[in-house]
C-alpha cells in the first residue's frame, strides 16, 4: 500500500513546557510520509523558538509565525499551506500514540473512507481514562451521523477534530470560524454531512490533557458556552434542516435541550455561576414559547423520563435542581451498590 502524504497541523501558543512532547510524538510516528505544520500563534514565550529548532533539524516540519488570532485562527493558517492527502489536527499540550497516523490511513484506504476517528485516553490530575476494546468498524454517513449527534456507549465519535483523520479533498475550503470557542462544533458536522463513509477505530490513540486549571465550573465556561457552544449547536440543528436532514435535525434538538438541562444544574452547583443557569432556563423557555420545546419534546424517540423532566425544569426551576442533587448523591450510589452486590453474588454461586 503507498502512502499518501497526511499533514499534520500543530497550533502552538505559549506552551513550551509540553511542546517537545507532543511533537516529538508526531515527528515519531511509524507511518513515514508526514508533513508537520507547526502554527505559532503570536506565543510570548520560549514555543516559536522551539519551533524553528525543530524545523532546523528534520525537513518534514514547516512553521508559520504568525499574530495571535486563537485555536481557530492558528488552524487555519496550517490548512492554507497544507500539501497532505489527508489532514491531522493535535493540539500542542496533548500527544498521540506512535502507531495513531499509520492505522487511521491505513482504515481509510482499506473502507475507501473519507473519515477515521480513533478513540482517546483522557489524562487527569488522578490518572488515566482509557476505555478502549481494539475493534474496528466501518460506517456509513447515515450511521455515523446517527452516533455523532445520539451517542452511542460503543463508540466515542465527538465533535473534537484532534481525534480524526479527514480526507484533504474532502475538507477543501472549509475553515474554522475565527474568534469563537467550541470551533470543532460545525467543522466536524460540516465534514461529517459531506463524507460517505467513515471509520471508526476503538483504540486509544489520542492522549487528551484535561483542562490543568481544573473543574470547567467558573465564570470563563459560563460565558464560553453561552456565547460559543450554544449558538454552534443551534447552528447544528438549523444545519441539518438545510442539507435535507430534517430527523436529524430533530433528533440533534432533542440532544441540545437535554445538554441544556446539564448545563443547568451545572450551572445552579455555585452561587457565582447562578446567572448563567438563569439564562440557560430563559433559552428554553423562550423556545417554548415559540412552540420548538413542545414539537420536539412531543416526538416518539424522545424518552419519557426526559420529557417529566424538561416540564418540571420549566415549571419548578429550583424544586427540578433540587430533585437532581438528591438523585445524584443518594439514588445513584445505591444503584451501583446493589449492582455491585448482585454481581458479586452472581460471581459466588
Amino acid at each position: 500500500m503507498g502512502e499518501g502524504l497526511i499533514s499534520v497541523i500543530v497550533a502552538v501558543y505559549n506552551i513550551e513546557g509540553y511542546l517537545q512532547r507532543c511533537v516529538d510524538s508526531v515527528l515519531g510516528q511509524s507511518y513515514g510520509a508526514l508533513e508537520v505544520i507547526l502554527v505559532d500563534d503570536g506565543s510570548t514565550d520560549g514555543s516559536g523558538g522551539i519551533c524553528d529548532g525543530y524545523a532546523a533539524r528534520d525537513d518534514r516540519v514547516r512553521v508559520v509565525h504568525k499574530k495571535n488570532g486563537g485555536l481557530s485562527d492558528a488552524r487555519n493558517a496550517g490548512l492554507a499551506i497544507a500539501r497532505g492527502d489527508y489532514i491531522g489536527f493535535v493540539d500542542g499540550d496533548d500527544w498521540i500514540e506512535p502507531d495513531m497516523y499509520r492505522e487511521m490511513y491505513g482504515a481509510c484506504v482499506r473502507g475507501d473512507a473519507q473519515i477515521a476517528v480513533c478513540r482517546y485516553k483522557q489524562i487527569t490530575r488522578s490518572g488515566v481514562i482509557d476505555a478502549s476494546t481494539g475493534n474496528s468498524v466501518l460506517l456509513s454517513k447515515a450511521e455515523a451521523l446517527e452516533i455523532y449527534v445520539c451517542g452511542d456507549e460503543r463508540y466515542l465519535i465527538y465533535n473534537s477534530v484532534w481525534s480524526k483523520l479527514f480526507s484533504a479533498e474532502l475538507i477543501r475550503g472549509m475553515r474554522f470560524p475565527v474568534g469563537k470557542n467550541s470551533e470543532d462544533i460545525m467543522f466536524t458536522t460540516k465534514a461529517f454531512c459531506k463524507m460517505e463513509r467513515l471509520v471508526y477505530l476503538d483504540t486509544a490513540y489520542y492522549n487528551y490533557v484535561l483542562d490543568r486549571e481544573g473543574s470547567i465550573m467558573n465564570e470563563k465556561a459560563g460565558e464560553r458556552r453561552l456565547k460559543d457552544e450554544i449558538p454552534f449547536w443551534r447552528e447544528q440543528i438549523a444545519y441539518f434542516a438545510e442539507v435535507g436532514l430534517p430527523g436529524l435535525s430533530d433528533k440533534a434538538a432533542y440532544h441540545f435541550y437535554r445538554r441544556m438541562l446539564f448545563y443547568f444544574i451545572d450551572f445552579m452547583g455555585q452561587k457565582s455561576t447562578r446567572g448563567f443557569a438563569g439564562e440557560i432556563m430563559g433559552q428554553i423557555r423562550e423556545d417554548k414559547k415559540k412552540g420548538t420545546v413542545d414539537r420536539i419534546y412531543g416526538m416518539d424517540f424522545v424518552a419519557a423520563g426526559d420529557k417529566v423532566r424538561m416540564k418540571l425544569a420549566l415549571a419548578a426551576p429550583a424544586l427540578y435542581y433540587g430533585l437532581v442533587r438528591v438523585y445524584d448523591q443518594f439514588v445513584v450510589p445505591f444503584r451501583v451498590g446493589v449492582r455491585k452486590a448482585l454481581h458479586g453474588m452472581r460471581r459466588g454461586s
